[in-house]
């Protein structure tokens, strides 16, 4: 299936970001003792493993942004299964700059592509259940747009992107606002028609109180799964069920099981195992 990536305005400053903390005042020292600048080079970029491909057009212009002339060439698009060996890219071209943009491309590619393997193998985990994984705000600083992308190329779904995009009342919330009706009852009438409320919760007792109250989705907040099926039977389908907290692979199955409609993991993006992609230059 192709995924479309975000838009370039959305990450070419982050690119030019990492080159440029790479690169230093001095540049690539090693390259430009070492290499001709008329030295040519053909570049393979390979999976060392199996998984799911993310990230390539963000990753590849690092590349691009160092030398507009090199030939990039994508061989398995985003959300492409590959197996070790497993060709994604070619580039061709100058040998400097190939060299001096190979960490900065690896670095991102390999942690969306890390994103969009563990998010696949999540959501064969669940399959047949209704459930969907999504993902949280929970994300590496500055990498949030391709991050959750990541996600969606492993046929995951996002949460709310960021503060301002969706109502979302927890503990410390509660606290702040004096209890859960006074919570709900001002974010209702602050929040615009197009804006949604969800509401965490960690008892049934909550649960209760909150079904009287207009909100549109609720947290259900580190239940075992006996619980969170009964959660979900006392909400009746009134409003989006979403589980979360302390889920693990081995748990994941259980807890779709019991009914939710998405299952939330922040560890999905802020404790990604990269994916191993290596670089190899292959004679010209």
């Amino acid at each position: 299936m192709y995924h479309s990536p975000p838009y370039p305005l959305l990450y070419e400053d982050l690119v030019r970001r990492a080159l440029l903390e790479d690169l230093g005042p001095a540049g690539d020292i090693t390259a430009e003792a070492c290499v001709s600048t008329r030295a040519r080079a053909r570049a393979v970029l390979r999976s060392r493993k199996a998984g799911v491909v993310a990230g390539l057009e963000p990753s590849l212009l690092a590349f691009r942004l160092l030398d507009p002339t090199l030939a990039v060439r994508i061989e398995a698009p985003d959300g492409t299964a590959v197996e070790p060996g497993g060709v994604l890219a070619v580039v061709e071209g100058a040998a400097r700059p190939i060299l001096s943009a190979e960490r900065t491309a690896l670095n991102l590619l390999g942690r969306l592509c890390g994103i969009a393997t563990q998010t696949a193998a999540l959501v064969r985990a669940i399959e047949g259940t209704g459930a969907a994984i999504v993902c949280t705000r929970k994300t590496t600083p500055g990498l949030r747009a391709l991050e959750k992308y990541a996600v969606r190329v492993g046929g995951g779904q996002n949460h709310r992107f960021g503060l301002d995009d969706a109502v979302l009342i927890k503990d410390n919330h509660l606290v702040a606002a004096g209890g859960l009706r006074a919570a709900v009852q001002r974010a209702r009438a602050r929040a615009g028609h197009m804006v949604k409320i969800e509401v965490e919760v960690d008892t049934l007792e909550q649960l209760a109180e909150l079904l009287t109250l207009p909100v549109d989705a609720v947290l259900l907040d580190n239940m075992a799964p006996d619980t969170l099926r009964e959660a979900v039977a006392m909400v009746g389908g009134r409003m989006i069920t979403e589980a979360s907290g302390g889920i693990t692979p081995e748990s994941v199955r259980a807890v779709a099981e019991t009914g939710v409609t998405l299952i939330s993991l922040g560890w999905l993006t802020h404790s990604v195992r990269n994916f191993d992609i290596g670089l190899d230059f292959e004679p010209v």
